[in-house]
């Protein structure tokens, strides 16, 4: 399984920016799906997840500017980012809880490579 992140960008503070993540491989179901990020300097960080029946949640700092969404058909999640801040600067990580096989203990979360997203101001 291989969780594929693509968007990276310099944008202004301000801006709006679209990240995509798409799973693939020995996929027998995508369960939970969300997004890390880890700034200059700083520990990786909960950005928001979203459910197989699409129920998201958000850190605080994201709350009112990004939303999650998923495409199960196309095993592909999206964050948008609107209202980018400097402070939104960092690697994004895609996750993703998959089941390979119909076995329930077959799952396992996947990462994917991060993204590079930068907001100068």
């Amino acid at each position: 399984v291989q969780l594929q992140a693509s968007g990276r960008a310099l944008v202004q503070s301000g801006g709006s920016l679209r990240l995509t993540c798409v799973a693939s491989g020995s996929i027998f179901s995508l369960h939970g799906m969300g997004w890390y990020r880890q700034g200059p300097g700083k520990q990786r960080r909960f950005v928001g997840s979203i459910t197989a029946d699409d129920s998201a949640q958000y850190a605080d700092s994201v709350k009112g500017r990004f939303t999650i969404s998923r495409d199960n058909a196309k095993n592909t999640i999206y964050l948008q980012m609107n209202g980018l801040e400097p402070e939104d600067t960092a690697v994004y990580y895609c996750t993703a809880r998959v089941r390979t096989s119909r076995r329930y203990a077959d799952a396992n979360d996947y990462w994917g490579q991060g993204t590079l997203v930068t907001v100068s101001s």
